[in-house]
């Protein structure tokens, strides 16, 4: 029986790959940020979210994979196929700035927390560090090597259901904020909330998510011939991964929501700052375990932020490209993700905040998601592309739900700034 049962875990273990990198992903250093900044500053009022924004998440991400298995091609491929070439250009354009802030703020995020860690090290040096062992691995590494490695170091991310239930917890109050919504209407809370939306339905993921379904397949040297089967597995797959995500992010802001708010401290402008502040408050062990997330999780990420940014401007201009392919057969690809790694780090030099970066990344991608959304949904509809794989009535729903929630919080929030 107990073999049975190992076996079945191996089996859904190796089911696993694009949907759980991409969920582990999610929850980079600056989502942290954005989820520590709404429980410090609101406390458990934003919980309810994570709770909203899983189905919603799922439902796209799985429309992604199933126009990446269907076509073969990314989602960039499938909009410069058959899609006017402003539409495509348009979200070039809108994709890159926010991207590259991502990837900035991610970096020196990773590097301040080596800095807490080993205090006698400059945060500099631990962000340069990290920026070339990431490019060396991405570069040198098959892609086969690279999934297996992004898969374990998801692991990292489970100090986040621990820290927690190291402080004391009203379980009533947090059952409470879980289920039943808080809504206030002033610019900051709106603001939060665009940046919740944008950080955890990121159009980035959305890039990623096509063309590594095809990268996947590739390595597994299948044909792209997709049946009922490849199509289950990968929604196993991606709700699994989304599963993890909202979890993650739940946990973060029950963390600073409690112990942070209740602690007085509610203002949260960096990662380190949020595990600085457990440290008194929740013990060294929940500052330990926070930081040490926060080093894990932006490796995971950083990869998939570069990564989808190199699809995107491969297969606009129909250049080559792949994780699966050696530097020399794909140049542009990793040239890419070099500059894009490169201009990450050079933020923290020029003095652009790389909060403040992350902060307009999160609320730009909550703007620009809804248009994406709403493409996905026209893609996945469309039966000329998607042959006998088009969307369910239920993706259908959630879909749309995610693009109206998206743009009424978009619109909520520009009001809000105008009149302010």
């Amino acid at each position: 029986m107990k073999k049975k049962s190992s076996n079945k875990l191996v089996r859904f273990w190796k089911i696993l790959g694009p949907g759980l990198i991409t969920g582990a992903s999610d929850d980079d250093p600056s989502g942290i940020a954005t989820y520590s900044q709404a429980g410090a500053a609101y406390g458990l009022a934003t919980l309810w979210t994570a709770i909203i924004a899983f189905p919603l998440m799922a439902a796209i991400q799985q429309m992604c994979a199933r126009i990446g298995l269907v076509t073969a091609q990314g989602l960039t491929g499938t909009l410069k196929k058959h899609y006017p070439r402003p539409v495509l250009y348009l979200m070039l354009l809108f994709s890159f700035p926010a991207i590259v802030m991502n990837i900035g703020a991610d970096i020196a995020g990773m590097g301040a927390v080596g800095n807490l860690l080993f205090p006698s090290i400059d945060a500099m040096y631990f962000s340069v560090l990290f920026t070339l062992l990431l490019l060396g691995l991405i570069v040198y590494l098959p892609y086969q090597k690279i999934s297996s490695i992004l898969k374990y170091l998801c692991i990292a991310m489970l100090v986040y259901f621990v820290v927690p239930f190291l402080y004391k917890q009203d379980f009533i109050e947090i059952a409470k904020a879980t289920f039943i919504p808080t809504i206030k209407f002033d610019k900051d809370f709106v603001a939060i909330l665009v940046g919740i939306l944008g950080t955890t339905i990121s159009p980035y993921l959305f890039f990623w998510q096509a063309s590594v379904e095809v990268e996947e397949m590739k390595n597994k040297k299948k044909h792209l011939i997709v049946n009922k089967k490849i199509i289950f597995d990968m929604e196993q797959d991606v709700d699994f991964g989304m599963t993890f995500s909202g979890f993650v992010m739940y946990f973060i802001i029950l963390t600073t929501g409690t112990v942070l708010f209740k602690g007085g401290i509610h203002q949260i402008d960096t990662v380190e700052q949020a595990a600085i502040a457990l440290k008194p408050l929740a013990g060294n062990l929940a500052y330990l375990l926070f930081a040490i997330g926060i080093i894990g999780t932006g490796l995971i990420a950083i990869p998939v932020l570069c990564g989808s940014l190199s699809y995107i401007f491969t297969e606009t201009f129909g250049w080559e490209q792949g994780l699966d392919k050696k530097f020399h057969d794909a140049k542009a690809f990793y040239i890419i993700i070099a500059i894009s790694l490169i201009v990450g780090l050079s933020l923290n030099y020029i003095g652009i905040s790389p909060i403040k970066g992350l902060i307009y990344a999160a609320v730009l991608y909550g703007l620009t998601a809804p248009v994406l959304i709403a493409i996905i949904l026209h893609i996945s509809n469309n039966k000329k592309i998607m042959g006998n794989f088009t969307n369910s009535k239920m993706s259908n729903i959630l879909g749309f739900t995610a693009m109206i929630i998206m743009t009424v919080a978009a619109v909520v929030l520009i009001y809000l700034q105008l009149i302010s």
